[in-house]
């Protein structure tokens, strides 16, 4: 029997700069790619996939600008309905699924978080205090508990195939550094402690080459620092620089994902919360992550957390200890990708519950 794909809209409001978008349009064409999903993709700022994903208008997800107001696209909801981050879907768009049959499913995709709470509250469903309908909560996450992460089925062919020299030659960098450089990505929010990271850098006994995706600074060399700035790299070619790297400094949740899928050291410039909440979930990934022990004073040093050691000194730590984290890194990535990923697991609840 031929059944029609399924229908999803998907809701983003962009508030974590470029991470909720990608997140989202990950999620999206993975769901049209590789289940044959007919995905809509509402977006208040469709501007931000533009330096992510280029050719958009290319791709199978149909994306569409939404302002948050209850317009007539709404009519009509597909039967699963996704609230990326708590993001609330339109009144009307609601009201329009209480007629439906048989029940859509309405889903909220939280932010990934390492917390044991995760594995408990992954599924667990939210009747409406008016109406006939239920929502799902769904957590991300690295656990069979939890919703998983996103990996797209051909991430690991691209990983294999995937040639530095051509990077390299493309982007005009050195293909004839001292084997002993270290390569290190850089990508973080504004923080008051580059300067600090820029020195540590410059007075390393071992020579290191900073790439900056989407600097507008220009190349120049600082004691034993050589700075490269590039372009602002869309999705997979990023996905390019994170391999090529020997360590991999990442912010908020997308590219934090894809740092540990590339199987190398990383640290983790977490979105801050006020109080230091963010701290916690910090903590919560350090204590599940194969070496967190010694990856903790630079982390805690990088994200500002109290009491943390200076960064300088944090910098010098974690250098040292480069082979145990590279084992650490691929053991890890080895571990992410024997997992289910989780657009299949949310391919699996929406079986389960609706088909």
């Amino acid at each position: 029997m031929n059944r029609k794909p399924p229908r999803c809209d998907i809701f983003c409001k962009v508030i974590d700069n470029f991470g909720d978008a990608a997140v989202c349009w990950r999620l999206s064409r993975q769901l049209c790619r590789e289940h044959g999903w007919k995905v809509r993709l509402l977006i208040d700022r469709p501007d931000v996939l533009d330096k992510l994903v280029p050719n958009v208008s290319s791709e199978p997800v149909i994306v569409e600008k939404w302002d948050g107001a209850s317009g007539c696209c709404f009519t009509n909801p597909a039967p699963i309905a996704i609230e990326a981050f708590g993001c609330d879907l339109p009144k009307s768009y609601i009201d329009a699924m209480i007629s439906m049959a048989p029940q859509p499913l309405w889903l909220n995709l939280e932010y990934l978080t390492a917390e044991s709470w995760a594995d408990d509250c992954h599924g667990l469903e939210s009747r409406h205090p008016q109406l006939p309908l239920v929502k799902f909560f769904f957590f991300p996450g690295f656990t069979d508990k939890t919703g998983g992460l996103l990996r797209e089925a051909d991430y690991e062919q691209r990983r294999n195939s995937f040639d530095p020299a051509d990077f390299r030659r493309e982007f005009g960098l050195p293909d004839n550094e001292p084997p002993e450089t270290l390569t290190i990505s850089l990508f973080s929010y504004p923080t008051p402690l580059l300067p600090q990271l820029i020195t540590a850098w410059a007075d390393s006994p071992l020579s290191i080459h900073a790439l900056l995706p989407g600097s507008t600074d220009t190349a120049h060399k600082i004691g034993s620092l050589t700075l490269s700035p590039l372009p602002f790299l869309p999705q997979q070619r990023y996905d390019e620089l994170l391999w090529l790297s020997d360590i991999n400094f990442v912010r908020g949740e997308d590219s934090f994902v894809r740092a540990q899928l590339a199987g190398k050291p990383l640290v983790w410039h977490i979105y801050p919360q006020d109080e230091f909440a963010h701290i916690a979930k910090l903590d919560a990934f350090l204590q599940r992550y194969p070496t967190g022990n010694k990856m903790e004073p630079l982390w805690k040093a990088w994200n500002l957390a109290p009491g943390a050691s200076p960064l300088y000194s944090a910098w010098r730590s974690f250098v040292s200890e480069l082979p145990t984290l590279n084992q650490a890194a691929k053991a890890w990535q080895q571990t992410l990708t024997r997992q289910t990923d989780l657009a299949s697991r949310l391919v699996k609840l929406y079986r389960e519950r609706l088909e």
